[in-house]
């Protein structure tokens, strides 16, 4: 020992007990409480998670991310892995999978942990998870007559006069500007609102003119229509 430093004695671990870290990570969420979850993580531990594309850096932020995610009761399983065991640290990379307690989803991904030992026990130094790439809703090709096909389904949701079915034709973070109204509506509660009152005239719609544009996972259709009032 250098006179003046101190040193911390690191503990030898077993690939099974390097396992075994994970479990009690996953007991931590089913815990509920996201402070117990990101007391696993070192104390300049580094959080890249499945669904924010927020780096966590510190307790707080870490908390913050479980916070939400917590919410849909996440419950994980290692597929398959593969463990390295270093000086003073450990990695456990591979494939989980989590079943999300509030829904019945489940969701696969990789994964890596980097495990130190901190303070006389090991922390989560480094987690990197992101969706496998078949979990990811990748670009589907469309013609321009499918794209104006979509209008066709919207204009039959119309015809049902339920404003439900209607606005969920609407993507989670829709925007619409509607033709009889000065309020934009940006969810699925403001744009059914919309059509509580809409749908009390009745309106088909035709589109006499229009332009259609398609690019990678997006398309637009821009020109022309006409309404008949059915009420």
């Amino acid at each position: 020992k250098i006179f003046g430093k101190s040193e911390t004695k690191k503990s030898d671990i077993s690939e099974s007990e390097v396992r075994a870290l994970f479990s009690l990570w996953n007991n931590a969420l089913a815990t509920g409480d996201s402070r117990i979850v990101a007391k696993r993580y070192a104390d300049q531990a580094v959080l890249l998670p499945t669904v924010s594309d927020t780096p966590r850096t510190d307790f707080a932020s870490i908390k913050d991310y479980f916070d939400a995610f917590l919410l849909k009761e996440p419950q994980g399983t290692i597929l398959e892995g593969d463990i390295r065991i270093g000086d003073g640290w450990a990695q456990d990379a591979g494939i989980y999978e989590f079943t999300m307690g509030a829904t019945g989803d489940k969701v696969k991904a990789r994964y890596t942990y980097v495990y130190v030992y901190e303070n006389n026990q090991w922390k989560i130094a480094h987690h990197h998870s992101s969706v496998m790439p078949e979990g990811i809703d990748i670009a589907k090709s469309i013609t321009e007559d499918e794209v104006r096909g979509l209008f066709q389904l919207w204009n039959s949701a119309l015809d049902t006069l339920d404003s439900d079915a209607v606005a969920k034709r609407y993507a989670k973070e829709g925007v619409l500007l509607p033709t009889v109204s000065d309020v934009p509506r940006t969810d699925y509660d403001t744009i059914k609102d919309y059509f509580d009152a809409f749908l009390l005239k009745k309106p088909q719609g035709v589109i006499l003119e229009s332009n259609v544009m398609i690019g990678t996972n997006w398309c637009q259709d821009a020109g022309i229509y006409e309404f008949t009032m059915g009420a």
